[in-house]
C-alpha cells in the first residue's frame, strides 16, 4: 500500500465525527473552522484563489500596515486587493498607533468593503520589536488595548480578530492577557501562534498554551503551529479544545492540504488528495498563470516572484539537484512548463517529505526590545513610526 495512504488511514482511526462545530465570527459562519493564515508576500489573491478551490472556510489576505495604507502607498493598496468573486474579504492589518489604525479600518471598509479584519501582534523581526512593535506590543497592555479598541470601534459591525504569540520568551508570557484584552475590546476571536518571539519558528508549538487560553476566555480560539498533516489538526483540537485551526507554513507548496483537513475534520474518512509529482506540476503552472494574470508587471518579474513557491512545491520530493537549481533560476512560464515536464509524474511524496519545513525557520534567539521595555506592563507608551515596518509577522 502507498505509505502516505497507509499512514493516513491509521491516523484516521483516532478521529470521531462531530468533534468540531461551525464557528461564528460575528456574521461570518465557518462551517469547518480551517483558516489560511495571512502571510506577507504569500497570501495574495492568486494564492488565495488557488487555495480556495480546496475547501477551507476562511482565507486571509496578507498583512498590510495601517500607516502605509493611510498615506496612500500604492504598493500597500495593491497588496490589499481582493478578487472580484472572493466570498469573504478578510485581511490582516498591522498598526502601532490607534489613530492610524482606526483610519485604516474605515478606509478598508469604505473602499474595499471588507468582511473581516485580523490584527497582527506576533511579528518577531528585530527591526520591529526593538522599536516596541510586533510581538513586543502585548507586553504593554494599555497600548495593546488602545490599538485593538480603536480597530473594533472603527469596524463597527465588521468582525475583528487578533493574532499573537505566547509572549517575549518563557519568562515573559503575555498570551492570557492578550486574550482577555481581545475579548474585553470586542474581538470575536483570537489566534495563538503557540511559540514565543524568542522561539521564532524553532522547536515544537506549545499546544498546552492554546488549551490554557481556551479555558481563560469565552471567544473562539484558533490554534496555529505545527500542523503539517491532516491528523495534526485533529490532535490539536482534541488536546486544546480550540474552536479551529489556522494553517501557515504547512500549506506552502501544498494547497491541497486544505481539502484533506476539511475531509478529516468533517469526519468523512480517507477522502484525501493523493499527491504525485504530476499534481505538483499542474498546480505549479496554475499558480504561476494566476500570478501573471494578477500582477501588471513583465513576465520575468512575476515568475521571479514565483521562485520561492517553486522551491516549496518540490520540498521533500525526489526531483534531483539539477531540476531544483533550474527552478530556483526560472524566469518564464514556458521555461517553468519545460522543467515540470521532466518530473517523474508517477512519483509519490515520501513519508519523510510531508513534514519538511518551508519558509521561516530559525531560533531561538534573544528578542531585541527598547530599553526597560519589560519593566512596567501598565506603562503608557507611544511608538515611533519605525515600529511599523512592513514586514512579515506571526
Amino acid at each position: 500500500m502507498n505509505p502516505y495512504k497507509s499512514a493516513l488511514n491509521e491516523n484516521l482511526k483516532m478521529f470521531q465525527p462531530g468533534e468540531v462545530s461551525p464557528v461564528a465570527l460575528g456574521p461570518i459562519n465557518l462551517q469547518t473552522p480551517v483558516v489560511l493564515a495571512p502571510m506577507a508576500g504569500v497570501t495574495d489573491w492568486p494564492f488565495r484563489s488557488l487555495c480556495s478551490g480546496w475547501g477551507a472556510a476562511l482565507y486571509v489576505n496578507q498583512m498590510i500596515t495601517a500607516r502605509a495604507l493611510v498615506e496612500e502607498n500604492s504598493v500597500t493598496w495593491k497588496l490589499a486587493e481582493f478578487g472580484a468573486d472572493e466570498p469573504i474579504k478578510s485581511i490582516q492589518l498591522y498598526g502601532t498607533d490607534p489613530k492610524y489604525v482606526a483610519t485604516a479600518v474605515r478606509m478598508l471598509k469604505d473602499r474595499l468593503d471588507v468582511d473581516h479584519i485580523d490584527m497582527n501582534f506576533g511579528c518577531p523581526a528585530p527591526k520591529v520589536t526593538r522599536n516596541g512593535g510586533g510581538a513586543a506590543i502585548p507586553v504593554k497592555r494599555r497600548l495593546l488595548g488602545s490599538i485593538v479598541e480603536a480597530a473594533v470601534n472603527a469596524a463597527e459591525q465588521t468582525p475583528v480578530t487578533i493574532k499573537f504569540r505566547k509572549g517575549i520568551d518563557d519568562d515573559h508570557l503575555t498570551f492570557l492577557d492578550s486574550g482577555r484584552i481581545a475579548q474585553e475590546s470586542g474581538c470575536v476571536g483570537v489566534t495563538l501562534h503557540a511559540r514565543t518571539a524568542a522561539d521564532l519558528y524553532s522547536g515544537h508549538a506549545d499546544w498546552d498554551a492554546i488549551a490554557e487560553l481556551v479555558q481563560t476566555i469565552d471567544i473562539p480560539v484558533f490554534g496555529n503551529g505545527d500542523i503539517w498533516e491532516p491528523w495534526d489538526a485533529v490532535r490539536m483540537i482534541r488536546h486544546t479544545g480550540a474552536a479551529g485551526v489556522e494553517i501557515g507554513r504547512g500549506c506552502l507548496g501544498r494547497p491541497w492540504l486544505f481539502a484533506d483537513l476539511v475531509s478529516v475534520l468533517e469526519g468523512k474518512g480517507p477522502q484525501f488528495t493523493q499527491p504525485t509529482l504530476e499534481l505538483v506540476a499542474k498546480v505549479m503552472i496554475d499558480h504561476a498563470t494566476r500570478l501573471l494574470e494578477f500582477y501588471d508587471e513583465d513576465e520575468t518579474t512575476v515568475i521571479r516572484r514565483f521562485r520561492k513557491h517553486a522551491g516549496w512545491y518540490v520540498a521533500g520530493w525526489p526531483v534531483g539537484k539539477e531540476l531544483r537549481r533550474r527552478l530556483h533560476a526560472v524566469s518564464g512560464l514556458d521555461e517553468l512548463e519545460s522543467i515540470t515536464k521532466e518530473f517523474d509524474f508517477e512519483a509519490i511524496l515520501p513519508p519523510e517529505g510531508v513534514r519538511v519545513k518551508r519558509s521561516h525557520t530559525g531560533g531561538p534567539r534573544r528578542v531585541a526590545l527598547p530599553e526597560n521595555w519589560l519593566a512596567d506592563p501598565d506603562e503608557e507608551v507611544t511608538l515611533a513610526a519605525t515600529a511599523e515596518a512592513n514586514v512579515s509577522g506571526g
